[in-house]
Order: structure tokens, then C-alpha cells, then sequence
């Protein structure tokens, strides 16, 4: 029993030693080297090649998106709109 009550009384002592080892556990992690250095990281983006996209399409003329713009409004009137809660 007066073991417990011990225990009891140094329990701010044994959370304050544990926080202790973590924080210090959480800084020596913090010290170690990276596995990469930017350097390498670098390296290996500029040789990877961009991917390019090409577009052949001709640009719509002002009318015609006029038109365009006014079927998507029809169409988005045209369906019954759907609400859930």
C-alpha cells in the first residue's frame, strides 16, 4: 500500500522524466541526415522528361459560343434539379 502511494506522489516526477526522453528522442531524429540531399532531388527532376500537351483544335468564334453557351444553359434546365439533404 505505501508502495501505491509512492508511486502516487513521484507520478509528476516520472511524466516529467518521460517527456524529457521524448523530446530529446524527438531531437536527435531531427539531427540525423536526410536519405536524399536536394541536390540529388534535383538532379532526378531535371532529367525526368516534361510531359507535353498539344491541342488541335480550331478556336470558336464568338458566335459560336455564343450558341455553345446557350445549349448548356438549356440543357442544365432541361434536368430537373435534384436536392438532398
Amino acid at each position: 500500500m505505501e508502495t501505491l502511494k509512492n508511486a502516487l506522489k513521484n507520478m509528476e516526477i516520472i511524466f516529467t522524466v518521460a517527456v524529457a526522453i521524448a523530446c530529446s528522442a524527438s531531437y536527435a531524429s531531427f539531427m540525423q541526415p536526410q536519405a536524399s540531399s536536394p541536390a540529388n532531388t534535383a538532379q532526378a527532376a531535371s532529367t525526368a522528361a516534361m510531359p507535353v500537351v498539344t491541342v488541335s483544335a480550331k478556336r470558336m468564334s464568338a458566335q459560336e459560343k455564343q450558341i455553345s453557351l446557350m445549349q448548356e444553359r438549356q440543357a442544365l434546365l432541361a434536368t430537373p434539379a435534384v436536392h438532398t439533404l
